[in-house]
């Protein structure tokens, strides 16, 4: 990094009925970033917002020469969202953060201090889950523990997507293209040096969560199946037991009736090993359904989103190229 030039920084906030919450946000971002000395802007991302989260942005823009905007043609989720911010930021580091200020904006310039050492990547680790219940940080832990436990890439534990990437992380994340996309993991993947730096998470300003349990635990089903095929395994021991299992039980019937002269069982216990050997079978047929419906979406090699407007900040960054780059950026669609 050429140390003679000023330091550039993006905060990407991706949005989704976050209207309330968005004003506060930018405030604690201006005090918290303005003093570390770099040249910065915000780049607030809106995924089809239904209130007038849009709206607010756009307020912010025109007071405010240091916001930016895309939004998104519709909802696409936060994955996308905070890919399309990665697509389209061009500083030499770029933050993540929720608009929901759980996670504190005054932690940045810790997170810069890190990157200045020379880390790729410096993610933020919550030691506390404040206004989230027992069961949301059992299932939470619980997550993480298994896709490290089924996945050789490792993803740290209690992490949310509120990080500090460099350049050449944002870069890296670039070339990654897949549909279905599980950022933590993808964060992980790339490599490079990473550091934790802990932090305690606060409660929800206002509004209120956007993951139910049901979203929760399709995201986690994300999270397995693009990163490990453990489950594709898994599924052939189960059936490799049962019909060892089975051939085993048939032995042990024929034995009985020949030393014994019992009679084979009869309509019930039937019964018990076809509707168990059909289970086994469903259950290895959904697993397969899971992994083959990836590879139809990936197959189908739609744009990952669509944007419907874009402005970018008006205070430009200091360096030359990232001015050009912005330019090209403001037209991407995500292809």
């Amino acid at each position: 990094m050429d140390m003679t030039l000023t330091q550039t920084l993006t905060v990407i906030v991706p949005v989704y009925n976050e209207a309330e919450n968005l004003a506060t946000l930018h405030q604690r971002l201006t005090d918290a970033v303005e003093p570390t000395g770099l040249s910065w802007d915000i780049l607030f991302v809106d995924d089809g917002s239904t209130d007038q989260s849009l709206s607010v942005i756009r307020r912010l823009a025109a007071e405010h020469p240091a916001v930016g905007w895309l939004s998104l043609s519709r909802n696409f989720g936060k994955e996308l969202a905070m890919t399309a911010g990665l697509d389209h930021a061009c500083a030499d580091a770029v933050v993540l953060i929720d608009a929901d200020l759980q996670d504190p904006p005054e932690l940045i310039p810790t997170l810069i201090e890190r990157w200045r050492e020379g880390f790729d990547v410096v993610y933020a680790q919550r030691t506390a889950r404040a206004g989230e219940s027992l069961v949301k940080r059992g299932t939470a832990a619980g997550f993480y523990r298994v896709i490290n436990w089924l996945s050789r890439t490792r993803v740290p534990p209690d992490t949310g997507d509120f990080r500090l990437l460099s350049r050449r992380a944002v870069e890296a994340l670039g070339r990654l293209r897949e549909r279905h996309r599980f950022m933590k993991g993808l964060f992980a993947w790339v490599g490079y040096r990473q550091i934790a730096v802990p932090y305690e998470r606060a409660p929800r300003l206002g509004g209120s969560t956007k993951f139910s349990y049901r979203t929760l635990w399709n995201f986690a089903l994300e999270g397995i199946t693009s990163f490990s095929n453990i489950p594709l395994k898994a599924a052939s021991y189960l059936g490799l037991v049962a019909a060892v299992g089975a051939l085993a039980y048939g032995l042990y019937i024929i034995a009985k009736t020949l030393l014994y002269g019992d009679p084979v069982p009869g309509y019930p216990s039937l019964m018990v090993v076809i509707l168990f050997l059909g289970g086994v079978q469903l259950l290895a047929l959904g697993i397969i359904g899971e992994y083959l419906g990836r590879v139809f979406v990936e197959a189908k090699q739609r744009p990952l989103y669509l944007i419907g407007e874009s402005q970018p900040a008006a205070r430009q960054l200091d360096r030359p190229e990232d001015l050009e780059e912005a330019g090209r950026a403001a037209v991407r669609t995500g292809d």
